[in-house]
Parts: C-alpha cells; structure tokens; sequence
C-alpha cells in the first residue's frame, strides 16, 4: 500500500510539471509579440512625450503595468501610459495632458473613469489607457493609488528574474481561468501586483498553490517584514481582514482589501482542486457552450425551478461605476424577493458593458404556501408586544395566534 501511495504521488507530480510547462508555453509571449509589442509602446511613449512638450507641459512618459514589468501574457493587448506630472500642476494638469492623449488618439478614445482622470483608447489593435498622475519619489507623498503604481513597477523591475516572471504568469493564467483575476469592480479579485508580491513571498507558482490550500481567516504576507513582531498591530490596522497582503512599499496598505470573500474562497477551493487533479482546463477552461432557450425551459422544468430576469438597455457609466450600480441593484431586489417569502437559489449579473443588462435569479418556485408563520417581538419588549397584539389579535390574516413561543410571540 505505501508504496502504490508513494508511487501514484511521484506520478501526480509528473503530472503537475508537465502541465505546468504546457500552460507556460501558452501564456508567454513569443519574442516575436514582445518585439511587436515593445516597438509599439516606445514608439507611443516617444510620440506623447514630443507632443506634451510641444504643448509646454513639463512631463515624464513611460510604460507601466505588465508590459513594463515583462509579466504579461500571450495575447493581451493592454498597454498601460503613464504621464508623470510635478505636483505643481494639480488637477488640471492631468486635463491638459489628457487633452493632449486624445489628439494623439483622434477619434479612437473614450474617458474611462470613475475618480481618477484617464482615458482609453483603441491604437492599431491595443487597448492603450493614458494615466497622467504626479511624480513622487515614495508612497508617502502619492496623492491617490495611482501615484503609487511607477513605484510598484520600480520595485518588481528590481526584484523580477526571467524564471520569477515565468512564475509569475503561470498565476496570473491560472487565476484568469478560474475567474480570480482582475482588481476592478467587475470582478472583484487579484490583481496583477498583488500575484506579483505572491510569487516574491513563496517563490514559484505551485508553492502559492501550496500555500494558499491552508490559508486562514487573517492570512498575513508582509514581503518586506514591515510588522515583524507586530502582526497585532497589522491585524488592527487592517481590522480583522481576511486575507492581509502588506503593500512592500506602503505598509499602511492592504493589497488584498478588494478582493470579495467569493473570489478569495474560489481561489482556494482552486488551489486545492489543482494540486490533486492537475489539468490545462484551470488554465484555459475553454468556452461554454449557451444553452439554446427552449432547452433552457426544459431544463427549468425539470429541476422544478423558475427564473426571473430584470432586463435593461445602456447606462451612461464608465464600467467600474455600472458594476458598481449592477452589484447594488442585485443587492436590493434579492433582499425584497426574501423579504417577501421566495427562497433563491442563485443569481447573476451580466452585462456588455454597452447595450445590455441583464439581472437572473433562481427561485425554488414562483409560488408561496397559504400559510406563513411570522415571529413578533421578544417578550421584553413590553411596547413592542402590546403593538404586535393590536395589529394581530382577532385579525382576519391570523389563521392560528397570536401565541408565545420560547420567548416571544408569534402569529
């Protein structure tokens, strides 16, 4: 038995290596793509900085984000532009730079944002977003979050070797495919620095795996030891977080903080599931197949269950805003179903992000019983039990009570 035991592990480790190595070879960029892409975003970043000066505007240009950091993946046409501004300019500046961002782009622009000033635009098939912010030399002096980000590249630009970089991709596909990636509102996961900081923390993609299956309520990483012997400290700080990721350049900063208890527990669930089952399928899960909509009435029929779907048109809103307003509006119209009686199952929120919206609930059944039972109040709560008998004694909705029950009325 110890041996059939010791020889089925060898084998799943095998397993591990070459699935591993077959996910890289899919998430790197070839040297072609690189040179493709790299050319691009010189040429762009040049192509500003002439036209900032040109317009008097005192600015630093430079590529940030993956594509600065060479942790981004095969396919990804997202170019991050930073314009560095003295805080001398405030505000405004970041306008004027904008202003000229979007000459450079001409028509193929959109502004994009929810508090911080940038746009995005659509230049020979890239998705390129102009970011102006202020230039500081430490976090202390950022203004905003996004002040912060040249700092974040200058620090993993330091710290990165190719293998780590290798490491680093390999997470960011694994959590692409089981849906964790992504820090904005939409998806509510892990960015891209925060895979980052996980991979300098443990050292390789399958030992965050590892580490990440035993991971508890609290989890604090601090890459650069910033509350070595102070974790009460940290825990108050960042009052009972679930999972505490020390920003190594900010140590007031939770990394993990917009990560939704969903996500975070799907990532785990994952990390498990990966290491006893490895597959490409957690890397690239393929696409679903919609269910056509006569089949899905049959399915409904026969799972016993019903649908109800809240469909709407286009909202003027920059995504990270109508996500916002989607989880809202999910919210409240799941709280009035319950309050109610129904009983969901599950919901969703979907949406193009142009034209439609679309609001799903599951509900056990689209009918509820004659009857309900209904608690009053404790009765300690003299007042409260003197309104409750007003409204209920000798009513017509009473079919049985009012009556005390453990310590309270109920009808």
């Amino acid at each position: 038995m110890a041996t059939s035991g010791l020889k089925a592990d060898v084998e799943r480790k095998r397993l591990l290596q070459r699935v591993c190595e077959e996910a890289l070879r899919m998430a790197k960029p070839s040297e072609e793509e690189k040179r493709r892409t790299l050319r691009f975003s010189r040429d762009l970043t040049e192509n500003l900085s002439e036209k900032l000066k040109s317009a008097g505007i005192e600015a630093e240009v430079e590529v940030q984000g993956s594509i600065a950091k060479d942790t981004w993946l095969a396919g990804e046409k997202d170019i991050d532009i930073f314009i560095l501004l003295p805080k001398k300019y405030g505000r405004e500046g970041f306008l004027k730079a904008l202003e000229v961002a979007k000459n450079l782009a001409r028509e193929g622009w959109r502004e994009a944002y929810a508090e911080h000033p940038y746009i995005e635009a659509k230049i020979e098939g890239y998705t390129v977003d102009f970011v102006p912010c202020f230039k500081v030399k430490e976090a202390s002096e950022a203004a905003s979050s996004v002040d912060r980000t040249p700092l974040h590249t200058l620090y993993m630009k330091r710290r990165l070797s190719d293998p780590v970089r290798d490491e680093v991709r390999l997470l960011k596909r694994f959590m692409r495919g089981i849906g964790t990636y992504g820090a904005e509102i939409k998806v509510g996961g892990f960015s891209g620095y925060l895979c980052e900081v996980l991979i300098l923390h443990y050292g390789s993609f399958l030992k965050v795996l590892e580490a990440a299956s035993k991971w508890k309520k609290g989890e604090l990483i601090d890459v650069e030891n910033h509350y070595k012997g102070r974790r009460e400290e940290a825990e108050k700080l960042f009052q009972g977080a679930p999972l505490i990721v020390v920003d190594p350049i900010d140590e007031t900063r939770n990394l993990a903080s917009s990560i939704g208890k969903t996500r975070l527990n799907e990532f785990i669930a994952a990390s498990r599931e990966f290491r006893k089952r490895p597959s490409l399928r957690f890397f690239y899960p393929g696409d679903v197949e919609p269910i056509p909509a006569g089949r899905l009435r049959e399915v409904l029929e026969r799972k016993g269950t019903s649908m109800v779907i809240v469909k709407f048109g286009p909202v003027e809103a920059v995504p990270d805003i109508l996500w916002g307003q989607l989880y809202k509006s999910r919210r409240a119209i799941r709280g009035l179903i319950r309050r109610h009686g129904f009983r969901i199952i599950r919901d969703h929120v979907w949406s193009d992000e142009e034209n439609l919206n679309v609001l799903l609930f599951e509900l056990e059944s689209l009918r509820l019983p004659a009857v309900k039972k209904h608690a009053g109040p404790p009765l300690e709560k003299a007042e409260d039990c003197e309104r409750f008998l007003e409204k209920y004694l000798n009513s017509e909705l009473a079919v049985s009570g009012p009556r005390v029950e453990g310590d309270r009325w109920v009808v």
